[in-house]
């Protein structure tokens, strides 16, 4: 079998988490994320850091009302990165399946 390429940045589980919450949504609040995600808000703003410089995430800032609020959205790019990564992990599944019933092992 041959070696899947797996994209480093999203060996990281913690990326791979955050990715797969944002490729449900559009524009997620952080505190949501963070949530979701069960991180504190230091330990998500540095894996958004390194997914946003590797153009996987998009980063937006405002306010609503006076306060203020970091919406991420899953990139094209990241969801391209996504989608090759289960992609690669799906192939390592399906290598190891089980024979079929009554197939030789």
């Amino acid at each position: 079998m041959a070696r899947p390429d797996f994209d480093p940045v999203l060996l990281e589980p913690t990326r791979l988490s955050i990715v797969s919450l944002l490729a449900g949504t559009e524009w997620a609040e952080f505190g949501w994320v963070r949530e979701a995600a069960g991180l504190s808000a230091s330990a998500l703003s540095k894996q958004v850091g390194t997914l946003s410089s590797h153009g996987y995430v998009e980063v937006r800032k405002g306010y609503v009302g006076k306060r203020p609020r970091t919406w991420l959205n899953l990139s094209a790019a990241g969801r391209e990165a996504l989608e090759r990564q289960v992609a690669a992990l799906q192939r390592i599944v399906d290598g190891h399946a089980p024979p079929p019933s009554g197939g030789v092992v």
